[in-house]
């Protein structure tokens, strides 16, 4: 017999797992109780919740921020080609990966502060 800090019983346990099982296989919810599901986005949900952080107007700290969490330190000095390499490789969002695909090639930004101001222009 175990006697960890365990919350629950094996037999709990083993339903639970059980319980789970179709929402792991399936991906999707498996319950025909619309109540028992978990509640939907709202349109009032912050923007980290609701998606992507995409550049637009009054947006740049979280571009910025969204910018230097996806690609770190290691990925700086460096072109738009190989930052749009690095953040399809860590799964940035198409918007995202195609505006900074499409700045000029000769550029060459230092940081992520510089890459954000360089996506948002003069919006801001």
């Amino acid at each position: 017999m175990q006697r960890g800090s365990d919350r629950l019983s094996a037999h709990r346990d083993d339903e639970m797992k059980h319980e789970l099982q179709g929402l792991l296989r399936s991906g999707h919810p498996t319950r025909t109780a619309e109540w028992h599901d978990p509640e939907p986005v709202a349109d009032d949900d912050p923007e980290v919740a609701g998606g992507p952080v995409l550049p637009g107007p009054g947006r740049a700290e979280a571009l910025r921020l969204e910018l230097g969490r996806l690609l770190g330190r290691t990925a700086f000095p460096s072109g738009p080609e190989p930052l749009a390499r690095t953040l399809r490789e860590r799964s940035a969002a198409d918007g995202l990966v195609d505006r900074v695909a499409a700045l000029p090639p000769d550029a060459t930004f230092a940081t992520a502060s510089e890459l954000a101001r360089a996506l948002i222009g003069d919006r801001e």
